[in-house]
C-alpha cells in the first residue's frame, strides 16, 4: 500500500505546489508507515521526475502521452493506482481541483480541500481547513476508507528525505473528446499560485502607464505582480493578475496592496497571506482593518521612497 500524489508539471518542470504535495504525503506516510507514489503526466524529463524524491517519494510512474488537461483520463488512471490507498494527495491549482473530484466520485472516497494540517491520528482522521474565504478554520473528520486531500497553498513548509525514486515510464495512449485548439501561456513571470511576496495595486494609480514603479518594486523584491478586479475590467492589466474572490486566490507569505480600497471581494482572495502590508491615501480604507501593516500616503511619493530605501540597504 502507498500514498497517492497528483504531481502536476508545467510544460516539463514541477513547481512548489508539486513539492509541497509530495512532501505533505510524506509526512502522512510515515504515521501510516507507508511508502509515497506519485502519478505524472505529460512530458516530464527523467531528471525532473527524480526531484520528486527529494521531498519523499520512493516510486514516479509517468505517463508521457497523456495530457493533464484530459481530466477525465488523469482521474482514471489515479483510481487505478488508489484502489487501496488510504489517502490521495493533490495541490490546489486549478488543473489538481478539476480532477480531485472526479477521483473521488470513482473511489466513492470523502474529499477534504484547502487542508492546513498534517494527519496527527490515523484512528481519527481529522483535518483542519480554511472556509469561508480563509476567514475560518474547521474540522473535517474523514468518515470513508479512502480521502481525497487537497492541501491549501503555502501551508506546510518543504521538508527534503532525499529518497532513490525509482522511475516508471507507462507509454499508454487513450482516446479522448478533448480538442486542444491553442495554447496562451504566461512566461518569463513569477506565478500567482507559487509566489511568496505579491506586489498588488489597483485603481489608485490612475492608468496603466503607471506600473512602471508597481514593477520594478517587485523586481527588486523578487515578486510576482497582481491587480484588484477593476484594473483587470478596464483592461490595464491583464485578466491573470486579477486576485480576489471572482479571481485567484494566493496565500503568499507577504502581500502588498498599493492604491487598493480592499473591498470584501478582494480581501477574500488574499486573506490567507500571511503579511499583509497596505498602502492608501484614504485612512478609512477598508484594507487597513484586515493589513499587519499599513501606510496612510500618496502611492507616487511612497513607493518611489520604498524602493531607493530596499535598494540602499542592499547595497550596504
Amino acid at each position: 500500500m502507498s500514498i497517492i500524489v497528483y504531481a502536476e508539471s508545467w510544460e516539463g518542470k514541477f513547481r512548489k505546489s508539486t513539492y509541497e504535495a509530495v512532501s505533505y504525503a510524506k509526512n502522512i506516510s510515515e504515521i501510516l508507515k507507508q511508502e509515497v507514489k506519485s502519478i505524472s503526466v505529460g512530458d516530464v524529463p527523467e531528471k525532473e521526475l527524480k526531484k520528486l524524491g527529494i521531498y519523499g517519494s520512493s516510486s514516479v510512474e509517468s505517463y508521457p502521452n497523456i495530457s493533464k488537461s484530459d481530466g477525465k483520463s488523469v482521474a482514471e488512471i489515479i483510481k487505478e493506482h488508489a484502489q487501496d490507498s488510504k489517502f490521495i494527495v493533490f495541490s490546489n491549482t486549478f488543473n489538481a481541483k478539476s480532477i480531485a473530484p472526479r477521483v473521488s466520485a470513482k473511489l466513492k472516497a470523502g474529499i477534504i480541500t484547502n487542508i492546513i494540517s498534517n494527519l496527527e491520528n490515523n484512528n481519527e482522521p481529522v483535518f483542519k481547513r480554511q472556509s469561508f474565504s480563509s476567514k475560518a478554520i474547521e474540522a473535517v473528520k474523514l468518515n470513508t476508507n479512502q480521502g481525497v486531500l487537497s492541501i491549501a497553498p503555502n501551508s506546510f513548509e518543504l521538508s527534503e528525505k532525499q529518497l532513490d525514486c525509482k522511475i516508471s515510464v507507462n507509454q499508454k495512449t487513450t482516446e479522448s473528446d478533448l480538442n486542444i485548439t491553442g495554447k496562451d501561456i504566461n512566461k518569463g513571470k513569477i506565478s500567482l499560485s507559487e509566489a511568496e511576496v505579491i506586489v498588488s495595486a489597483g485603481r489608485g494609480l490612475k492608468g496603466p502607464e503607471n506600473w512602471n514603479m508597481i514593477e520594478e518594486l517587485a523586481d527588486i523584491l523578487g515578486a510576482a505582480t497582481a491587480c484588484s478586479k477593476p484594473v483587470s475590467d478596464i483592461g490595464w492589466r491583464p485578466h491573470s493578475e486579477h486576485v480576489g474572490q471572482t479571481g485567484k486566490a494566493v496565500a503568499p507569505n507577504l502581500y502588498i496592496a498599493i492604491g487598493i480600497s480592499g473591498a470584501i471581494q478582494h480581501l477574500a482572495g488574499v486573506n490567507s497571506s500571511k503579511v499583509m502590508v497596505a498602502i492608501n491615501t484614504d485612512p478609512e480604507a477598508p484594507f487597513f482593518k484586515a493589513a499587519d501593516y499599513g501606510v496612510v500616503g500618496d502611492a507616487f511619493e511612497v513607493v518611489p521612497k520604498l524602493i531607493e530605501e530596499i535598494k540602499s540597504l542592499r547595497n550596504n
